[in-house]
């Protein structure tokens, strides 16, 4: 089950993905006080929304909607640095014999097919894609033997990090929290679809090229390992989230470095989900985009992602739709903003 987060009519929903559309689930759960993704999970009611996703049509195309980050408001981001061999040896750094733990803030992320912004202050706009997990039962100090079933669901996660700042201390949060420099999405894939995510396939692409493939058994510390790492130090609560790090082959560790900037497409393949995210910056547009495609050994239940992003938004403009492989072509009323076409971003 595909569960995503979205906006429609100018309000925020939430509903599960089937074929081309996304069936509501705000009017069957409203009543019991559940208006959001986070709040479903808190309330242990997956399996409610997977008998109403089994018997009611969808209510909305996905093309007609605004995507928002899987979980828009969770208590907590924690992100872990660090955790692939060939990033630890790419950055000169040494293997701890713990992880290491930042933390990135809900104003730092977007949605699916939303613009990511270069800040004015940095050029060094670098790539990240990661694998992130979302709670579900949460707790303190979570056994590794049940941390699997501490866990809701996964999605992709582009860590996108302002190098430079990243840099101005030992400590990497500077870097790490710039507004909108994140794209978590699209949806969150339900675990029952994921057995064992320690057996999928990470891959980044940037510009159609190959920059970062991994596999997640190849993580330093795995998933249930973090899980129980990361309870001892702080209840984990339904919704938190946590980005469970990069392999090697970023952007600041090339020669020359490789930055994200206009033109180029960011494309991330692991085995479920995708993301793709437009690009801005206070001087102007970037037009650049980003994929994930999640391949498990279900492909059925998987939706496989096309490349192209938007197009220029004057005096039309075009949307690929992942969903139908073709392109949507709009006549652009009013300004770009009103049009949903890709605008400038302060």
């Amino acid at each position: 089950m595909k569960l995503v987060s979205f906006e429609a009519g100018g309000r925020a929903r939430f509903g599960v993905v089937a074929g081309e559309g996304i069936i509501d689930l705000v009017p069957h759960f409203q009543d019991r006080g559940i208006t959001g993704l986070r709040q479903l999970i808190a309330a242990d009611a997956l399996e409610d929304a997977r008998r109403i996703a089994g018997t009611h049509a969808p209510d909305v195309a996905l093309a007609d909607v605004v995507l928002l980050p899987v979980i828009p408001d969770p208590g907590k981001i924690i992100c872990i640095g660090l955790n692939y061999r060939d990033h630890v040896a790419e950055t000169g750094r040494t293997v701890t014999e713990n992880p290491s733990l930042f933390t990135r803030y809900p104003e730092s992320q977007v949605g699916h097919l939303q613009p990511i912004v270069k800040p004015l202050e940095s050029d060094h706009f670098d790539y990240e894609g990661e694998l992130a997990l979302v709670i579900g039962r949460g707790g303190r100090r979570i056994r590794e033997e049940d941390a699997l079933a501490a866990v809701a669901g996964y999605a992709c996660y582009n860590e996108g990090s302002i190098r430079d700042w990243q840099r101005h201390t030992s400590q990497f949060g500077a870097g790490k929290t710039f507004a909108k420099t994140g794209a978590f999405g699209p949806w969150m894939v339900t675990c029952d679809e994921i057995p064992d995510p320690g057996h999928l396939t990470l891959e980044t692409r940037l510009n159609g090229t190959v920059v970062q493939h991994a596999t997640t058994d190849l993580l330093i510390t795995g998933i249930p390992a973090l899980i129980r790492y990361c309870s001892t130090v702080m209840t984990l609560e339904p919704g938190d989230v946590i980005v469970t790090g990069t392999p090697g082959g970023v952007g600041a560790k090339r020669t020359p470095p490789l930055w994200m900037k206009a033109g180029p497409r960011f494309q991330e393949t692991a085995g479920l989900v995708m993301i793709r995210a437009r690009s801005s910056t206070g001087s102007g547009m970037l037009r650049r985009a980003w994929r994930v495609q999640w391949r498990t050994s279900r492909p059925s239940a998987l939706p496989m992602a096309a490349s192209p992003p938007w197009s220029a938004p004057s005096p039309s403009w075009r949307r690929w739709s992942v969903r139908t492989g073709r392109w949507r072509w709009r006549t652009c009323r009013g300004s770009p903003a009103s049009t949903r076409a890709p605008s400038c971003a302060s």
